[in-house]
């Protein structure tokens, strides 16, 4: 058996769970991992999935895998696959999946979900509760506003929180973009205009240069990929620190990208639960290309 841990595919038989599918063959072949094919069924709407949130391995026929194996029949390039069939609670179940994974893909919305979600509820919970990054898929034909960059080429795109970088969301996103021949998009951005209290319900500008304020996160974005690029010389990482909103920026910028990689928030002791900040959210909700939320590395000693 390979000590290489596998990418996973959650499916359900619908064309968002195939597309995902593909996306994570082609990146298990990329990392020269195997691949690990799983469809969760739920359980029958009297069971009590409150008390029962899985059971063992499903070793009977299962239509949706038979689907996936024809699905796969013919590709151009070998990956090790395994399929495994669970029956539980699929919001439950996902998240355990990337315990002893590389990463964990699911298209954006599954078979029961409403037409008019943009993210379905499992994707969220594994994007919140999985140990390893987890890739959500989008449906083609997403529509993005703003400028996005103009230069061709595979390009992934990062985002960077000055204040707090994350070293497992910077990893990621250049080991990405090294598997991928791609350039790196680094998007930082800073708050324009500052503003301050000074009475009640008063707010009143400071007196900032904006120059300064981006000339300061600049110098600060590129001290901390100064490491990462001393260790991917082959990844162009072009930093990109605009003003406002960082959602909005990272959309945008999601456009023709090959992938968008955010971080999941830090727990912090008086919020101990898992969670995910807006711009996650946010990104995870529109942007066009396949999106990555990594879980924060873990804290120093």
């Amino acid at each position: 058996m390979s000590s290489i841990l596998p990418v996973v595919a959650a499916v359900d038989g619908s064309d968002d769970s195939l597309r995902a599918l593909d996306w994570a063959l082609d990146s298990a072949h990329r990392r020269e991992a195997p691949l690990r094919v799983v469809h969760v069924r739920q359980y029958a709407a009297w069971a009590q999935a409150d008390v029962l949130v899985a059971g063992p391995p499903d070793t009977g026929d299962d239509p949706v895998l038979d689907q996936v194996r024809a699905h796969l029949t013919g590709r151009s390039f070998a990956v090790a696959t395994e399929y495994v069939g669970m029956e539980g609670v699929p919001g439950a179940v996902l998240p355990q999946l990337g315990a002893d994974a590389q990463s964990l893909v699911l298209g954006s919305r599954g078979r029961g979900g409403f037409a008019s979600l943009l993210l379905g509820s499992n994707g969220l919970a594994a994007a919140r509760d999985a140990e390893c990054p987890v890739v959500v898929v989008p449906r083609p034909g997403r529509e993005v506003h703003g400028e996005a960059p103009g230069e061709p080429g595979p390009r992934v795109v990062v985002g960077l929180h000055v204040d707090s970088p994350d070293d497992a969301t910077l990893s990621f996103a250049f080991t990405e973009a090294a598997l991928r021949g791609a350039r790196l998009q680094v998007v930082a951005t800073y708050p324009w205009p500052v503003q301050t209290w000074a009475a009640a319900g008063q707010m009143m500008p400071l007196v900032i240069d904006e120059v300064s304020v981006e000339t300061e996160t600049r110098v600060l974005a590129d001290g901390f990929l100064a490491p990462y690029r001393g260790r991917h010389p082959d990844v162009r990482a072009e930093t990109h620190v605009v003003p406002g909103d960082a959602a909005g920026h990272l959309v945008a910028a999601s456009r023709d990208a090959e992938l968008v990689v955010v971080g999941r928030h830090r727990r912090r002791l008086l919020a101990p639960a898992r969670m995910m900040g807006s711009v996650t959210h946010a990104v995870l909700m529109h942007a066009a290309a396949p999106i990555a939320v990594v879980p924060p590395a873990p804290p120093e000693e």
